[in-house]
């Protein structure tokens, strides 16, 4: 996986394994939805560990865990990339339950 933060021409071939390039956008939507909540829960989780019901404003700002925490996230690389490379390496599992539906007819 790159954790490039430069833009990066993609060539649509390799996105070609649906045969329809509509399809293979939805598919990629969907699983960067995936993992963005996945990452989202896990930020909350680590975040909700620093708050307290007690915080003052100035405690807030100066809590360098939670800073670092959220500056890691941040360099990761966005859910589209990842989407992109785990579809373009095959770890994504899609099917078409419409074509499924046609074959059997």
């Amino acid at each position: 996986m790159t954790n490039n933060t430069q833009a990066e021409t993609r060539d649509l071939k390799g996105l070609d394994k649906t045969g329809n390039i509509y399809e293979t956008v939805v598919i990629l939507a969907k699983r960067a939805n995936q993992i963005s909540v996945k990452i989202k829960d896990e930020l909350n989780s680590k975040l909700s560990e620093f708050s307290s019901s007690s915080d003052n404003l100035e405690e807030v700002f100066e809590n360098r865990e939670q800073i670092e925490i959220s500056k890691a996230y941040e360099r990761m690389p966005k859910p589209t990339l990842q989407a992109h490379d785990e579809f373009v390496t095959g770890k994504v599992y899609y099917r078409n339950q419409y074509k499924e539906k046609k074959e059997k007819i």
